[in-house]
């Protein structure tokens, strides 16, 4: 049963470490393993990193170029391992995001978000333009042509494109030429959370690399260091991602919100998801609708603990037809709908699943689409 990752990209207020520190500390403690197999793959030119929302691809994408580039690199604890060593010339450029051999395509809205707005940065911060989600094919056009550029640095060059979901079809399609016959000593590092988002011939010219999600008590000991109560609630309702906990700790959701929803949605009761993000809450009353299905045919929830559920399963077709609803929702989040109107028609066609469950007037079977007075504009 599908769940909905925001496509939006979302990130906590604490500014990006670019790589290893000074002191040798990776950005994030899980990285070494991945760091390890990619040692493995040193000689692919074209790389994919790939693994669930949140476990840092951009973190180990950064790792990877600071180390390549890095012009005093130590190892790894294996002995074996290069790491960058975090005090050369070549480090402080990778960290300052200013190093002449390494260049970022990011689309817009990440750059947004994460403060890196460059030569647009009158355009974009004052919201003259809505950010595109799109990595465009005018930038990867511009990447191709700086990779056939001499090295600054004589350590070759990398170019990170984070994440290569965003590349739309032009821009795929620009960029396989050098993924296959790549300039001498360019490598291409590519990252996503979905790798059948990606054309299947930029698929099968990368190597590709699965970044795991860290083990449960490793990524609860970092969030708690962090300062993160409840770090466990949260874990269990993003799917095991520490990066995605802090992201919903900061938007307001902590593990007392999270242990009330699913009493309060199967009551019809939507009020602690008002005002928020259209995504995050599409997200939510995805997983758990998937919880709910999961407990409708005897099996255990992913992530909303089993304790925290009213007593009665919910009916299964209406279930699974309000799942439906969700989803082709969730495919169109970008539609001006009429939020607080939306949220109510969805909420209460999840709560007339369960016996006796709330269904007010409006909660119609096969939800929203095409009623106007879900539109903003209406």
């Amino acid at each position: 049963m599908a769940t909905s990752t925001p496509r939006s990209p979302a990130r906590t207020s604490e500014p990006l470490v670019p790589g290893v520190a000074a002191d040798g500390t990776l950005p994030l403690p899980w990285l070494a393993a991945p760091l390890q197999a990619a040692h493995r793959l040193q000689r692919s030119h074209a790389l994919l990193l790939q693994g669930a929302a949140g476990v840092g691809h951009l973190e180990f994408a950064l790792l990877l170029a600071q180390t390549q580039l890095c012009e005093s690199p130590r190892t790894l604890d294996d002995g074996r391992t290069p790491l960058a060593c975090g005090r050369c010339a070549s480090c402080h450029l990778v960290a300052t995001r200013v190093h002449p051999d390494l260049l970022l395509l990011l689309p817009e809205a990440w750059r947004v978000r994460l403060g890196w707005l460059g030569e647009d940065e009158g355009r974009l911060a004052k919201g003259e333009a809505k950010p595109s989600k799109d990595l465009k094919v005018d930038q990867v056009r511009q990447g191709i042509a700086w990779t056939q550029q001499t090295s600054g640095r004589g350590r070759g060059k990398c170019l990170v494109l984070h994440p290569a979901d965003a590349l739309n079809t032009p821009a795929a399609n620009a960029l396989l030429k050098t993924l296959e016959e790549p300039p001498a000593g360019q490598r291409l590092i590519l990252t996503t959370t979905d790798a059948e988002q990606l054309l299947p011939t930029v698929r099968s010219r990368c190597q590709k690399l699965v970044l795991p999600l860290p083990a449960p008590h490793d990524a609860r000991a970092w969030l708690e260091a962090r300062g993160l109560a409840q770090a466990e609630a949260l874990l269990a309702a993003t799917g095991g991602s520490p990066l995605e906990a802090l992201v919903w700790a900061e938007e307001g959701l902590d593990g007392t919100l999270l242990a009330a929803l699913p009493q309060q949605l199967a009551r019809g009761d939507g009020s602690a998801l008002a005002g928020r993000a259209l995504p995050r809450v599409l997200d939510l009353l995805l997983k758990f609708a998937h919880d709910a299905a999961a407990r409708a045919v005897g099996g255990a929830p992913r992530f909303f603990a089993d304790a925290n559920w009213p007593a009665g399963a919910p009916a299964l077709p209406a279930l699974l037809d309000w799942q439906r609803t969700l989803m082709r929702t969730a495919r169109h989040d970008e539609h001006p709908w009429n939020a607080p109107l939306l949220l109510e028609s969805l909420v209460e066609q999840g709560a007339a699943c369960w016996p006796r469950g709330p269904a007010r007037a409006g909660a119609a079977r096969g939800g929203p689409a095409g009623r106007a007075s879900l539109h903003s504009g209406a």
